[in-house]
């Protein structure tokens, strides 16, 4: 029954994606004489905890309980009380976690304080599945980078592109759907300036379902070349954008940029290019905690030789192009020797009607 009743739990934690950034994603069920008396969800960053949340909407005596929650309830104060303490004073008399709290503000204190009061508490519960839902916020709140998503698109033969440049469209609308509920889920999505140059992309966030929060636009431009008529410069004022750039670029076109809305940060130059590590431990200081790449072949080649990628989502559609000088997915010089190969892992296959999405996470160290 604790399997079923955490399931609940981590539905519920779900319903907050790309709403509670920085924040994790938390369910709770409580549940009395077999039942469900109450649930909730953290449902947006500075809201209520999930615990408070199910505790206002019992339908009865919450007391003697046992509450399903999928991540450690909070010891400190933040924005809200903390969760731990609440629950001690609602008499609950177990508190079965899916997984503790990786924040090192928190992690064993909160179940630290139930216990001190005679709570009964069991851990990992489904800890695996609440730890996936939640590798944005374990990563962030662990090492104050961004949780790192290079997401690519391409043919059967592995382009990204024909020989002429055309690439629209690779992928099919159903995959291009799901591409806008990623785009719900972080708080920053990249792409280089060739991608600005051919594109000219607006990089909003489009959900036919429910209101959709817009990521904060990331352009990693090495000389500042991002034109100021593009799209992406037009809206700087509605939706957050950032020029990543070195001092190879104009600084009075920085200025204009600025005008127009963008925030402009300059990072040292890096073999001729933007610093995208030292871009991302300032992206971190800033709350972005997650990144989706949407860049071209010469970016993605960078992205993974500065390690910097956590996870990759790829779309593979059943079309051939050919071409030997069509581009493909990864650019850049390439590595020489298979030995010394980006290896994956966790690879995990979907498909959207007949294109397929791999999603795997980059093993750490190769």
């Amino acid at each position: 029954m604790d399997t079923i009743y955490m399931k609940k739990a981590l539905e519920l934690a779900k319903l907050g994606i790309g709403y509670t950034s920085p924040n994790p994603l938390v369910g709770a069920v409580i549940v009395k004489n077999n039942r469900i008396i109450g649930e909730g969800y953290h449902a947006y960053y500075g809201s209520s905890h999930a615990e408070i949340n199910a505790f206002d909407h019992a339908k009865e005596d919450v007391s003697n309980a046992t509450m399903y929650v999928t991540l450690e309830p909070c010891s400190h104060y933040g924005k809200t009380p903390p969760c731990a303490h609440a629950i001690v004073k609602k008499n609950i008399k177990k508190v079965v976690i899916a997984t503790t709290d990786p924040n090192p503000l928190v992690s064993g204190k909160g179940i630290q304080i139930l216990q001190d009061h005679g709570i009964e508490v069991i851990t990992g519960v489904l800890e695996e599945e609440s730890k996936k839902m939640n590798e944005i916020f374990i990563k962030y709140i662990t090492t104050k980078r961004p949780f790192f998503i290079l997401k690519t698109a391409m043919t059967l033969d592995g382009k990204i592109a024909s020989y002429t440049g055309n690439s629209r469209w690779i992928s099919n609308e159903s995959s291009r759907k799901f591409v806008h509920q990623l785009r719900h889920l972080v708080s920053g999505i990249m792409v280089g300036i060739g991608t600005v140059l051919k594109d000219d992309p607006l990089l909003t966030t489009r959900l036919d379902t429910k209101k959709s929060l817009n990521p904060t636009r990331i352009i990693v431009d090495t000389h500042g070349r991002t034109p100021l008529d593009s799209k992406i410069m037009q809206t700087s004022k509605d939706v957050k954008t950032i020029i990543a750039t070195t001092n190879l670029s104009d600084h009075k076109k920085l200025k204009a940029m600025e005008n127009m809305g963008a925030t402009i940060i300059i990072t040292p130059i890096k073999e001729g290019k933007v610093d995208l590590p030292y871009l991302l431990d300032i992206l971190g200081e800033r709350k972005i905690d997650s990144i989706l790449l949407e860049g071209g072949s010469t970016l993605n080649y960078s992205a993974l030789n500065e390690k910097v990628v956590d996870k990759i989502i790829s779309f593979i559609a059943p079309k051939i192009i050919g071409g030997s000088t069509a581009k493909t997915p990864i650019g850049g010089e390439g590595i020489p020797c298979m030995k010394d190969a980006i290896l994956l892992k966790n690879l995990q296959v979907s498909s959207f009607e007949d294109d397929l999405m791999i999603e795997a996470y980059v093993r750490k160290g190769t």
